[in-house]
């Protein structure tokens, strides 16, 4: 064994014995958080190739996106190279890869190339950081020290790539001139090494052996750094990806069981619960207190993420001058477990400093301010979800200390006397319909007639005075077409959207229950909305309750129905007129729906023009969330003005949307604006009505 041989053993054992404790160290942490099962594993490696493999997040910014994308892809290449280093290392070897023939030569030059690309990027990163002063690298939660975090990992990987490149250089010299066999192909570092015409042979293999060194040194130094550093993301992110809610839409919330046999005990005392497991000890808390309240892929998330703030740069209510950061809430989780994790350890789980993750390291203020939009999910590259931590904050402000706003307080009594945030009686549901045809289920029911869909009108659409005229216009429609359908009239109830994303999960699904209830009984199969809360908590969250139903938001239908040719909207009646779309959080990026309403706006004769933020990079009106019940915490501005300004910049003279948050945001805004004789808001099912002369 050769003296080089002894030395690489002695720093690769000491290299894995602290990697080694740093990694069991996270793991004793982990315990002490709840657990998750993993289900559909198949469509979770094929999310983890499209997200991670392929960088398809990360290309949303696509000119940086490019760059990172381009380092990720690097390193998977020079992955390969390292490992051969380790194993040459091990057993003195020079190329020992190069046996697999000329595959080898391939791979090589493909690590060469990327070798300069993951250069020029780690320059470009540096000055990003160091010159140009990106403003969503900087907030409150940034310290100086996660500056100096980011800048000495992308110091040490561009003295990596330094390394490498010098390494490949001076080997490629040393076997050209020495007339040795070269093992592999270096097109950058055959051209670079022009740069140095006269070194000996000998001179090139001392080179490249302190290149090699200098390489293989800084890649255990490095490892052992990033566990402790935000580039942890270097090991943790395509796992964090498998892990991340790759089975749901993004508008889905996990279901709280353990509130499920509580509220199944209230509406029936009768419910039998034998197969159920006794709890042992001290009954499960409601919603998260502290960082060891959160599933394990929530801490998991937390040490995944790399810090890189795109989160924050889309929520719009830090983009609004407020307090919240969804960064800071996941920084702040990581933060936490390591101020407690060690306590944990020694003294188990009742160990409490006194401290927690909610209201010590995250404010009510924070917490209250997010609108549930999921923007900073839809745009983190590693699939982090930020709004089920903060959700999971708000479950144990509401459940367990009563800390809701006064506001959602009121929202609550109402929904839970009167099946409505809003002071109405329930037998008032149906006052939005006088002068209409509107058959009521139970009417038809009793008629021996059973409806082909259900027209679920909402709570807005029921009650809401703005709201009230959609509803009859898209009823108009239905009459139209003579649609085989019915509402549930006064039987139909609250969806529990609001108290769920509220953090009242026991409100919410005592709705649910209740609504699935007179649902399952009517044996409804196809449920139609206005509403893309409704059609979102129906569709993707009442199946957890037994609620299965075919689920249409009004947009999707219009649209379908258009398409058969049983709605001609080709009229003058908008002919000239600016329309510009905003996208529902709910429908867009919570399900994915962006095709079915400008489908409909381009069958209408009109001019179409986009705002800046559409799609999935819409901005949010400001109205989940519960923020819509409540007075928005203190900020630059309100949501809704921002997102009115946004839509008024186009120069539009009317202004779209497809729900009804939405539409009590957006009127708000354009009365606030005072271009109420100028900007008219409608919802797409008018636009459709008048059209057609209805």
């Amino acid at each position: 064994m050769t003296s080089k041989q002894i030395i690489f053993i002695i720093l690769i054992f000491i290299t894995l014995a602290v990697f080694s404790y740093s990694i069991w160290r996270y793991f004793e942490f982990f315990k002490f958080t709840k657990k998750k099962r993993l289900k559909n594993l198949w469509l979770r490696l094929w999310k983890t190739i499209e997200v991670a493999g392929f960088q398809v997040k990360i290309m949303r910014r696509p000119v940086i996106g490019l760059v990172h994308a381009l380092t990720f892809w690097g390193f998977l290449m020079i992955l390969f190279a390292s490992t051969e280093m380790i194993f040459d290392g091990l057993f003195g070897t020079e190329k020992m890869f190069s046996a697999i023939g000329p595959l080898y030569n391939v791979i090589m030059a493909l690590v060469d190339i990327f070798g300069l690309i993951i250069l020029i990027a780690m320059i470009i990163f540096l000055s990003r950081r160091l010159l140009l002063h990106v403003k969503r690298f900087h907030g409150i939660e940034m310290r100086p020290i996660n500056e100096y975090d980011a800048v000495l990992a992308l110091t040490i990987i561009l003295l990596l790539m330094v390394s490498l490149l010098g390494m490949n250089i001076f080997y490629f010299k040393w076997a050209t001139i020495s007339h040795h066999e070269l093992k592999g192909a270096y097109p950058v570092s055959e051209f670079l090494s022009r740069l140095f015409p006269f070194i000996t042979a000998s001179a090139a293999w001392t080179w490249y052996q302190i290149c090699w060194w200098t390489h293989i040194t800084l890649i255990f130094i490095f490892a052992n750094i990033l566990p402790y550093s935000k580039h942890f993301h270097v090991f943790l992110a395509v796992p964090n990806v498998f892990i991340s809610k790759v089975d749901k839409p993004l508008g889905y919330i996990d279901n709280m069981e353990n509130i499920t046999k509580e509220v199944k005990m209230m509406m029936d005392p009768n419910a039998s619960f034998d197969d159920a497991p006794e709890e042992e000890g001290n009954p499960e808390r409601f919603g998260a207190l502290d960082a060891d309240d959160l599933d394990w892929t929530h801490y998991f998330n937390s040490l995944a993420c790399t810090q890189c703030g795109r989160c924050t740069s889309v929520c719009p209510a830090n983009i609004t001058g407020k307090l919240l950061s969804p960064r800071k809430v996941m920084m702040n989780t990581r933060y936490r477990m390591k101020e407690k994790g060690p306590g944990l350890v020694e003294k188990g789980r009742d160990y409490d400093d006194g401290n927690h993750l909610v209201l010590g390291y995250l404010t009510e203020e924070e917490l209250w301010a997010c609108t549930m939009c999921n923007a900073c999910a839809q745009e983190c590259p590693i699939d982090i979800n930020q709004p089920s931590i903060i959700l999971e904050a708000r479950r144990y402000l509401v459940m367990e200390e009563s800390k809701a706003p006064a506001e959602l307080n009121t929202i609550f009594t109402n929904i839970e006397n009167n099946g409505a945030p809003w002071q109405f009686s329930q037998h008032d549901r149906m006052l939005w319909a006088e002068g209409l045809e509107v058959p009521v289920m139970s009417d038809l029911v009793a008629k021996n007639k059973k409806p082909e869909y259900l027209f679920w009108v909402g709570s807005a659409g029921a009650i809401d005075d703005r709201y009230k005229k959609v509803v009859r216009e898209f009823v108009k429609i239905l009459n139209y077409l003579k649609l085989d359908y019915a509402v549930l009239g006064i039987e139909e109830s609250d969806s529990g959207d609001v108290a769920r994303r509220s953090g009242n999960e026991m409100l919410y699904q005592m709705q649910a229950l209740s609504n699935i209830e007179v649902l399952n009984g009517y044996e409804v199969k196809k449920i139609i909305t206005c509403d893309p809360h409704d059609f979102n908590t129906i569709k993707n969250e009442y199946p957890d309750f037994g609620g299965n139903y075919e689920v249409h938001h009004h947009t999707q239908f219009l649209q379908k129905e258009i398409e058969k040719g049983t709605l001609n909207v080709n009229s003058d009646k908008f002919a000239g007129k600016k329309i510009t779309y905003h996208d529902p959080c709910y429908l867009g990026r919570a399900n994915k729906e962006y095709n079915a309403p400008r489908d409909i706006l381009k069958a209408i004769p009109s001019v179409k023009v986009e705002m800046e933020k559409n799609r999935s990079f819409a901005m949010c009106c400001g109205a989940g969330g519960g923020q819509m019940f409540k007075e928005a915490e203190k900020g630059d501005k309100e949501v809704f003005i921002d997102r009115t300004e946004q839509a008024l910049d186009t120069g539009a003279d009317i202004i779209c949307t497809a729900c009804p948050f939405c539409m009590t945001m957006l009127t708000d805004g354009i009365k606030y604006k005072n271009k109420e004789e100028e900007v008219k808001n409608y919802d797409i099912a008018e636009l459709v009505s008048i059209s057609m002369g209805l």
